[in-house]
């Protein structure tokens, strides 16, 4: 059994004379002056409820409150707080104040990148990186190779394709592929969020590209994934990082395809369930779903995309991070430790550190477990929240990883966009001095709300730790 603990105003609402007239209305608190003359106004009572219930949505809580009062009335105990001489016109008024939650999360990170470390990481965690040794002696291939083979392995990649580490992140790999492979056919640009806009941006105003088919479709929704030409080469998001919105599955992909498939998985991989057949490059960073650091991007290439950089040179120049090949080869130490910059070392032992981490704990099938789970509590407490819901409209497409939520209390939707805006960064701003949660804004090209990360790194106690907080925020800012 748990116990809720709350605090009931009750108001009794005067006739006009008594509103402004009234001494105690001028000198009073501020529950004073709310409506009217309050008396005898703060109660408090303890219930007692399962741990089912403790979620209860604000109405359902309002009419137990409610039915409570009731009950005084008809005993005679709300007498007292109506003076003889003022007329009510209205039956008393309850105002519910949820008390300020007391556990909070062990680890309230919640940003969708860099995300959050493995749980019991520490700097000693570091303790065996090779500081000082440049990325090009034995050992410290070994341990860049150790990234490579290691994440290969957990994500169980299909016979023949080859991963590497390049520069820039998730971002210089995406633009590795495009400026590299891109140009030789139509291309299907598929966007439905702002990254995956921004890829569109480069296809149509940077590489200009002249037979592009643009599929788009607003936050929280997908575009008709059936009408994408796969004998065209094809860019996707498997997973919108900034509005919540994943691939639900990979059918709608050929095997017999003559384009080349190119997914941006960075906040998907690791955390959820990928047919790599279906994708010919896939890229991802380290400061994901595994909580490395930033600034080092993956990328992974079928025998496909291989055969398409050796056999296809693009009409524009190639800067020197984005070349794959030399001679109409592929340069294979890209993919056997052999970076194309300088790496950090520190990076490289913390990607090490949660590779291993992963293994010890069951690979992906537990990657994958663990960031369900999170979305399990959160679309549990939505089911039961009168005021916040998924921005997926489509329960297929909500993201495990980036969970982005949109208010949907009515005095809030009926605010203008900046207004909106200011309340959804003013709750966020109350936790974070709370020291409850950081970083779970929406994205600031997305539609004002939250974004809280569930990914494998992130404890599902936390998340259920965080969700009173946000209930409690909420009322503040209401």
């Amino acid at each position: 059994m748990a116990a809720i603990r709350f605090v009931v105003i009750v108001l009794v609402i005067s006739s006009d004379k008594h509103r402004t007239g009234s001494p105690n209305y001028r000198r009073g608190t501020r529950e004073n002056r709310f409506h009217g003359v309050v008396r005898k106004a703060k109660i408090t009572r303890e219930e007692t409820c399962n741990d089912a219930s403790r979620g209860l949505s604000s109405q359902l809580l309002f009419k137990h409150i409610d039915a409570w009062v009731a009950e005084l009335a008809d005993a005679g105990d709300l007498k007292s707080l109506v003076r003889k001489d003022v007329r009510v016109r209205a039956p008393p008024q309850v105002l519910l104040f949820t008390m300020k939650p007391t556990t909070k999360p062990n680890r309230p990170f919640f940003s969708s990148g860099p995300c959050s470390k493995r749980p019991g990481w520490s700097l000693s965690a570091l303790g065996e990186a090779l500081v000082g040794r440049s990325h090009r002696a034995k050992p410290a291939k070994a341990r860049i190779q150790e990234v490579i083979d290691r994440s290969a392995s957990i994500l169980g990649l299909p016979e023949g394709y080859i991963c590497g580490i390049v520069p820039a992140s998730d971002t210089g790999a995406v633009e590795m592929a495009m400026w590299s492979l891109l140009g030789q056919r139509g291309v299907e640009m598929c966007a439905w969020e702002s990254f995956g806009s921004g890829w569109v941006t480069d296809a149509v105003k940077q590489l200009k590209l002249e037979n592009v088919t643009h599929h788009g479709a607003d936050y929280g929704k997908l575009p008709d994934l059936s009408q994408i030409n796969c004998h065209n080469d094809v860019v996707f998001t498997y997973n919108g990082t900034t509005s919540g919105v994943k691939v639900p599955h990979l059918d709608w992909i050929p095997d017999d395809r003559k384009g080349l498939t190119i997914c941006d998985a960075t906040s998907a991989v690791f955390a959820m369930d990928i047919d790599f057949s279906k994708c010919d490059v896939v890229t991802w960073s380290w400061q994901k779903v595994m909580g490395g650091e930033g600034a080092h991007g993956m990328i992974v290439l079928s025998p496909r995309a291989v055969e398409r950089l050796e056999t296809y040179s693009p009409p524009w120049p190639l800067p020197k991070i984005f070349r794959m090949t030399k001679g109409g080869k592929l340069i294979a130490d890209i993919f056997t430790g052999a970076t194309i910059n300088t790496v950090s070392m520190l990076c490289v032992e913390d990607a090490v550190d949660g590779l291993r981490w992963a293994e010890s704990i069951g690979g992906l099938p537990a990657l994958i477990r663990r960031s369900e789970a999170n979305l399990k509590a959160m679309a549990d407490w939505v089911a039961r929240t009168d005021w916040v819901d998924f921005l997926a409209e489509d329960p297929a497409t909500i993201s495990n990883t980036s969970i982005c939520l949109k208010i949907t209390a009515d005095w809030y939707t009926a605010l203008p966009a900046e207004e909106q805006a200011a309340k959804a960064k003013q709750l966020v701003s109350l936790l974070e001095k709370e020291g409850v949660g950081y970083d779970f804004a929406s994205y600031r090209d997305a539609p004002a709300g939250l974004r809280i990360w569930g990914g494998a790194t992130v404890e599902t106690a936390d998340i259920e730790a965080l969700l009173p907080w946000l209930d409690w925020a909420f009322k503040q800012i209401a």
